[in-house]
């Protein structure tokens, strides 16, 4: 019996059985509990390999450095927020060895001030600071660095959405972007699906979850996916999410065709999102699938959108709830849509 037999034994007020409890005192007595201890050098090891910080600074020099040295980019200033995490060690060396202008903000991890209050889940200081400064592009990575967001010089929020729509429409005029195809979730905003139509492209959509745009970019050869969150993948790059290479992509884009953030992300118009989350039985939250008034009023609703809007139901993989999204061109009407929606679903399947 392990150990978890033995608590549950003793939570319930029951006797170990005396064999067992022979076979747990004979263990305490000998050495062998030793085994299952990490101590000493069972624990672990780790290296400083300050060398790898160099090879990875070198992976963007070889990809970005000969094109960087000929734009002009003199007025060119980027603040960047690694948001006290882990692109902290080396942003500041990427965008040093690239000769790109910068100001370097929360940039000083103690080991508990990661993404507090900055980074790409908390914009508003680097909001400030970029029309403050007059700098021409925000970048805020997330703790981990494996997603970006910017923002232009104006103060506005640049998404994963929005960077996918300028950086594979540049892919696309310069003849990379492979299959002619952009990767995308389901909860990626309606005016990427929109952006794509508009401009002779195609969207594949997946589950939510980086995991399974990747599998889709392996799996058919399309070489640009991501997320709304800023979570993008370059395959002809990295088999993974890299801030700091998506914000070097867009900055590329930027400096080639001497255009400002706020004009790039022009290419792709946004639609208002809501999201109201229906409280439900765990047992019944596939029902909604075949509940013919919650799929009537569903049908209803995207019949009235006629294309200009759409409705999402997924169920969550946690929580006894029910997420309601719907997008549309008026913010209030569809948060109306989505709350009459939501309580509809909960009488249902509640």
């Amino acid at each position: 019996m392990n150990l978890i037999g033995v608590k549950y034994f003793s939570n319930q007020g029951m006797k170990i059985p005396d064999k067992i409890e022979e076979e747990i005192e004979e263990m305490m007595d000998s050495e062998k509990l030793n085994d299952f201890s990490a101590v000493n050098d069972k624990i672990g090891i780790f290296e400083v390999r300050e060398d790898l910080l160099d090879e990875y600074v070198y992976f963007f020099r070889k990809n970005f450095e000969e094109e960087f040295e000929n734009f002009d980019s003199h007025d060119f200033v980027v603040a960047i927020d690694t948001a006290n995490g882990a692109t902290s060690v080396v942003a500041e060396k990427v965008f040093t060895a690239l000769g790109i202008k910068h100001y370097i903000m929360n940039n000083t991890p103690t080991g508990v001030n990661i993404n507090e209050n900055c980074g790409s889940t908390h914009l508003d200081m680097l909001k400030k600071y970029v029309v403050e400064n007059n700098c021409n592009l925000g970048i805020a990575y997330d703790g981990d660095g494996d997603r970006c967001l910017a923002i232009d010089e104006k103060g506005n929020e640049i998404d994963g959405d929005r960077l996918l729509a300028i950086i594979s429409n540049y892919m696309k005029e310069k003849g990379t972007l492979k299959n002619n195809t952009v990767v995308a979730t389901v909860m990626s905003n309606l005016g990427l699906k929109k952006y794509t139509e508009n401009n002779g492209l195609n969207i594949v959509q997946t589950k939510v979850g980086d995991r399974y745009v990747l599998e889709e970019m392996l799996k058919n050869g399309y070489n640009i996916g991501g997320e709304q969150s800023g979570h993008i993948i370059f395959l002809d790059y990295n088999p993974t999410g890299d801030g700091i290479l998506t914000s070097l992509m867009l900055i590329r884009v930027m400096l080639e065709k001497q255009k400002t953030a706020s004009e790039l992300a022009s290419i792709i118009k946004m639609y208002p999102q809501t999201l109201v989350n229906a409280k439900v039985s765990s047992s019944k939250k596939d029902l909604y699938k075949e509940d013919k008034e919650i799929q009537a009023e569903i049908q209803k609703l995207e019949e009235e959108f006629s294309g200009n809007g759409r409705v999402l139901i997924r169920p969550s993989g946690t929580e006894p709830l029910i997420r309601v999204m719907i997008e549309g061109e008026d913010q209030k009407y569809i948060q109306e849509k989505a709350q009459n929606l939501a309580k509809l679903i909960e009488k249902k399947l509640g």
